[in-house]
């Protein structure tokens, strides 16, 4: 016989488990949020119970047993308090452990790692919560050994408590092959189709001998508890009546039992046939080749324009050209459509991680979620969602007060910490941690790192972000080590190109503000020319292109270098920076007869450039290299003449020409 190879099976496993954990974390939450509250939890601890159920169930088909010790713990106690009605109570702590021993786990696997055993004291815990268990020893059920001996003692308990309350217990041998799968006939369909008809209690893949009708040499048992009739499982199975047989403790039912209606709150919406799960690794090979699609047209629209130059008539290429271009920009929408992900959905995590924090460090926390329908590409939510938890637990540790004191300053005791988000424009998102805590200490800080107390926003928070640097004298299991901070820039900033700002008010509160780019591959961008070069900005980051009238500009007698002098715009003097001499490390010239507007954290700043060659769908790809990273170039395109163009970054760029200038 030839062994299982589980392998193609944890793709999938990995997807379903882990959206499953998420849907766990929500109802045990909200579960204690109603209990709180003075209601029924009832639904919540259903749906719950069904998740672990579910976990169980995927976690025993590819032999992930630790997660299936404790799922099945968390399952058992999980019953009492549905058929008991009492409350979870004090049981929350203990599942939340539950499900971040599984998520662990479940972690481990995706990484490779070998799985850890489920901690014994846990387990034993979980155990004292399964009042619901039946101690009457229980035989083999009419098993062969083969699969008996994979029957853990929680999944022979459950077998046995149903046929103790005189439901059938049921195995379907289903065997796959090229016939059923053609005809969408797989063991994850047919797992979803069985249990529309009763309890699975385990999925057991098995070596069989290679036929025809076996030609992989696989075989999946399925044990369960149903009360429907033999035809009716060996059609959902899509199997022959004779893969269907009764364990031991049942008779056959003569007709399909009639399952009571679900309650209102109960009913649930099919709508797994309706998404298909695509690893993200495809996504990125389709986004890649789009990629040089986007590229190929520059190219042909440059062709075209050089023969419409010599006087050929390109109209009817030209028009080919335009419709392409308009059918890439659909394609590319499409495609940004499916790596994006919610922003409820990246932060769903948050309030269980804040329910942690607070009960170590022991203060109440109120936590306001605001994610809207905001969607970002899912690359850049990866990155983002580490920089959220930093911010998250800084504000939990190190801003919110203590009740005691947070009551003397007249403040509820309950600190109010708030993540919200939006989209800005069609190409941002704007991202904020705020809190109500004792705001920021700026002559501590300042002290403690040996400077001058921060004179503007931009100063706290170049403070803020410095290596090493700790308000804390000790670290703790929260914080303390001095790489928080440092790390949401990183991410915020250099990473994805964005901004990082910090408002803060002594007694009043803190907040921390991230925008970054929804995207990072394919972006919407100006093309331009400044001296010998052309340059490419991506739009997002631009507030506005304005004509260099003469007369608007002024150059005061103390500016130097790059510097060409201030523009009057709307009454504000806007600094003005020839962005050739900067580049050349040459005093400024006359400056170009336009200039690109950006806003760095607020503060607006121009850069001349010779002419505007329009806007351009460009492929980013960015400079990983440290040998080659120069501050203010955050990549390179090619706009379809085959030589890189550098793709700027005003915002790192306006950061050193402040700096170069003795700016903040």
């Amino acid at each position: 016989m030839s062994a299982v190879d589980l392998k193609t099976f944890i793709t999938g496993y990995l997807a379903e488990v882990e959206e499953h954990l998420r849907m766990a974390e929500r109802n045990l939450l909200e579960a204690e949020r109603v209990e709180a509250a003075g209601g029924s939890s009832a639904r919540q601890v259903r749906a719950l119970f069904r998740s672990m159920h579910t976990i169980k169930g995927l976690s025993a088909m590819v032999g992930v047993e630790p997660v299936v010790d404790l799922a099945h713990e968390m399952e058992a106690a999980l019953r009492v308090a549905d058929r008991s009605g009492t409350p979870l109570g004090g049981a929350v702590d203990l599942l939340v452990r539950g499900l971040r021993a599984v998520e662990a786990r479940v972690r481990a696997l995706a990484s490779g790692e070998a799985v850890p055993p489920a901690p014994a004291d846990l387990i034993d815990a979980l155990a004292a919560l399964g009042l619901d268990r039946l101690g009457a020893e229980v035989g083999d059920l009419g098993l062969p050994e083969d699969v008996r001996s994979r029957l853990g003692p929680g999944e022979t308990q459950e077998l046995a408590h149903g046929l103790a309350r005189g439901r059938r217990a049921v195995r379907v041998d289903f065997v796959p092959n090229p016939s059923r799968a053609a005809s969408g006939l797989n063991i994850t369909a047919v797992r979803e189709r069985l249990g529309r008809l009763g309890d699975l209690v385990k999925v057991i893949p098995m070596s069989v001998p290679r036929s025809p009708e076996a030609p992989v040499g696989l075989s999946f048992a399925v044990l369960m508890l149903t009360g429907a009739a033999d035809a009716e499982i060996a059609e959902a199975a899509g199997m022959p009546l004779d893969a269907v047989s009764s364990l031991v403790g049942a008779q056959p039912a003569a007709a399909p039992a009639a399952l009571p209606p679900p309650a209102e709150d109960e009913e649930e919406v099919e709508l797994r046939g309706e998404v298909v799960r695509v690893p993200v690794a495809r996504l990125d090979d389709v986004l890649d080749r789009l990629s040089v699609l986007v590229v190929s047209r520059s190219r042909i629209a440059r062709a075209v324009a050089e023969l419409a130059s010599r006087g050929v008539d390109v109209g009817a290429l030209s028009h080919v050209v335009q419709e392409s271009t308009r059918h890439l920009r659909d394609l590319r929408a499409a495609i940004m459509r499916a790596r994006m992900v919610s922003l409820a959905e990246l932060l769903e995590r948050v309030p269980l991680i804040v329910r942690g924090l607070s009960r170590t460090v022991g203060k109440e926390i109120k936590l306001d979620l605001d994610a809207g329908r905001a969607e970002l590409d899912k690359a850049v939510g990866e990155r983002l969602f580490p920089a959220v938890v930093h911010l998250v637990r800084n504000a939990v540790d190190h801003a919110i007060e203590p009740a005691d004191e947070r009551e003397r300053a007249g403040k509820p005791r309950a600190g109010h910490i708030r993540v919200a988000c939006h989209e800005r424009g069609q190409s941002q998102l704007e991202l904020q941690v705020i809190d109500d805590g004792r705001g920021i200490d700026q002559a501590a800080l300042a002290r403690r790192a040996g400077r001058d107390e921060p004179r503007d926003p931009e100063e706290l928070l170049a403070l803020l972000t410095e290596v090493g640097l700790s308000t804390r004298d000790q670290a703790t299991t929260t914080s303390g080590r001095g790489v928080g901070m440092d790390i949401v820039k990183r991410v915020a900033v250099d990473q994805l190109g964005g901004e990082l700002m910090v408002a803060t008010e002594r007694g009043r509160g803190t907040a921390f503000t991230i925008r970054v780019p929804l995207s990072l591959t394919i972006v919407d961008a100006f093309c331009f020319h400044s001296g010998e070069r052309t340059y490419v900005v991506p739009m997002s980051m631009v507030d506005e292109i304005v004509e260099l009238e003469p007369d608007r500009v002024h150059r005061p007698p103390a500016l130097a270098g790059a510097l060409v002098g201030l523009l009057d715009r709307r009454g504000e003097a806007i600094p003005v920076v020839d962005l050739e001499a900067w580049f050349a490390r040459r005093p400024a010239g006359g400056g170009g007869r336009k200039a690109i507007l950006v806003r760095r954290r607020g503060r607006p700043l121009a850069f001349t450039v010779d002419r505007m060659l329009g806007k351009q769908e460009v492929v980013v790809r960015p400079l990983e290299d440290p040998l080659v990273r120069v501050p203010g170039v955050s990549g390179t395109t090619d706009l379809g003449d085959g030589r890189p163009t550098l793709v700027l970054d005003f915002l790192a760029l306006g950061g050193q020409v402040r700096a170069a200038q003795g700016g903040p």
